[in-house]
């Protein structure tokens, strides 16, 4: 086996040829310690049942997996078009809607053209706003982390937006756009309205039914959350035809593997289920908000989504994300070091017994206690 040199030479020459707009940004980054429970990724924490499992591993197991996968997964397609009463044609899949929300960009931001988001949302898109040589403008959300429409309008007009992004509901707040919110946007703007609906599964209005009514519409889709194939990564786009043949364009072509579209068909197959599931996943959430409200030292926001945000008053933010690791084995996700999140923290709603971990954690932290959890 070949060895490594002792020491690599410096790259100062090959990182000259890198974008210097690409070498400003700072890398999406996750500090993910071991722990018991994990409530910091926004996943279910319901695996994928045994019997669609095995439904997947059936559809795959005497496929040819020396072939690639299908170029158009019609059949698929379809039934997500079906789901949506949309058109089958109007439909992109993707290796997670990630790389959905990347396609869309990639056609739309030239040099120097702004995109317009909330602030705090998704780092994601003003990250490849900038790497893709775009200008991203970001617009506040209010003190209680609402979305002010009329500002995102504003900054729209002002800056002759191409893309506004919006995330329904916001990660990291939980924040669902109003009613009508995306009406206004499409009829204020000129600019492609870039719907993320990641959690729309949990709560909040969504934007599909605008598209038959709105070329400029694109909503984003993902079985990561609500159908609990985040280890498998599978998300979808709903456009106009025409505007998704565009975004196609930029996609990488048999982007989606075999395992993961019959993960896909397996899931629609099992859809009560995930149904009944996110149904439970609700139910903790709205728990996990209501016991939170009662524990002194922070204060939590409400939430359309699977997880709740708070704000730690009575201590740091990084010394209870450290101590809800060290000392109770709870994994959250500390979102402090963004604008606008001082003091914040994330935390997924789990199973029930997690909600209750946690809150007690927490108000053992934050009243001066500590100790081991269970």
């Amino acid at each position: 086996m070949r060895q490594l040199p002792a020491a690599l030479p410096t790259a100062d020459a090959a990182l000259a040829l890198i974008k210097p707009r690409v070498r400003a940004q700072a890398a999406y980054t996750l500090q993910a310690p071991e722990a018991r429970r994990k409530l910091n990724q926004n996943e279910s924490p319901f695996d994928v049942p045994v019997a669609v499992k095995d439904a997947v591993l059936a559809r795959v197991r005497d496929a040819a997996w020396n072939r690639y996968p299908a170029f158009t997964p019609a059949e698929l397609l379809a039934r997500l078009a079906e789901r949506h009463a949309w058109t089958p044609d109007g439909v992109l899949v993707g290796n997670g809607s990630n790389e959905l929300i990347q396609a869309t960009l990639a056609v739309t931001v030239a040099d120097g053209s702004a995109v317009v988001t909330p602030v705090p949302t998704f780092t994601l898109y003003r990250l490849l706003s900038e790497v893709y040589g775009g200008r991203h403008v970001g617009v506040p959300l209010t003190a209680d982390f609402e979305f002010d429409v009329a500002a995102l309008i504003r900054a729209a007009g002002t800056t002759a937006a191409r893309v506004v992004v919006v995330n329904s509901p916001n990660n990291p707040t939980g924040t669902p756009l109003p009613e009508g919110g995306v009406e206004r946007l499409l009829g204020e703007t000129g600019a492609l309205i870039v719907v993320d609906e990641a959690y729309q599964d949990f709560g909040g209005p969504t934007a599909v039914p605008l598209l038959a009514e709105h070329p400029r519409l694109v909503v984003l889709r993902t079985f990561s959350k609500a159908m609990s194939l985040a280890g498998l990564r599978f998300g979808y786009a709903l456009a106009h035809p025409a505007v998704a043949r565009e975004i196609a364009k930029a996609k990488l072509p048999y982007n989606v593997n075999r395992v993961t579209l019959a993960a896909a068909a397996a899931a629609l197959d099992a859809r009560e289920t995930f149904e009944q599931s996110t149904a439970r996943v609700r139910e903790a959430r709205s728990r996990l908000y209501t016991r939170l409200q009662q524990v002194a030292g922070l204060r939590a926001f409400p939430s359309a989504a699977n997880f709740v945000l708070i704000r730690c008053l009575a201590r740091p933010a990084a010394e209870v994300f450290r101590r809800l690791v060290e000392e109770h084995g709870i994994l959250v996700r500390d979102v402090s070091g963004a604008p606008g999140l001082e003091g914040c923290l994330r935390i997924t709603a789990g199973t029930t017994d997690d909600v209750d971990a946690v809150v007690e954690a927490l108000r053992a932290i934050l009243s001066g206690g500590g100790g081991a959890g269970p």
